[in-house]
């Protein structure tokens, strides 16, 4: 289950309702009610419940449908996998690495040591660029 703590306006989830599952951004979130609203196909906006929302887990495949590149020169060179999107970039580690995985985005750098899901790099890119990752 997703903590309502980290959504945002902007973030892609997948919203199950009735057994059809589909992704959607958050447009809104409620913290008192513990309630999100989500546009989407269509811009069809729905709230849903916590139990209605799961994240998408971040993979090398959900960076390249974000428009980042995976980077050959310098996966080699700082060893893992990195993914470039302009200036910012995430890099990959093999499982037991700490970190398991690093942002990076100028002069900041950021190592986690646990895998993250699409809306907390959308969250930690928002953070680091003043910039939504769409």
């Amino acid at each position: 289950m997703i903590n309502i703590h980290d959504l945002k306006s902007g973030d892609t989830v997948i919203t199950n309702y009735g057994g059809a599952e589909k992704e959607g951004t958050i447009v809104q979130v409620d913290h008192f009610e513990k309630k999100v609203l989500v546009a989407t196909e269509g811009d069809n906006e729905y709230w849903y419940d916590l139990d209605n929302l799961v994240p998408i887990h971040l993979t090398p495949e959900t960076l390249l449908k974000l428009q980042f590149h995976k980077d050959e020169a310098g996966s080699t060179k700082g060893g893992g996998d990195l993914y470039v999107r302009g200036p910012f970039s995430v890099r990959f580690f093999e499982p037991g690495h700490e970190p398991l995985l690093q942002l990076h985005y100028r002069d900041e750098t950021r190592s986690l040591n646990a895998p993250i899901t699409l809306n907390e790099l959308q969250n930690h890119y928002h953070a680091m660029t003043n910039f939504h990752l769409e």
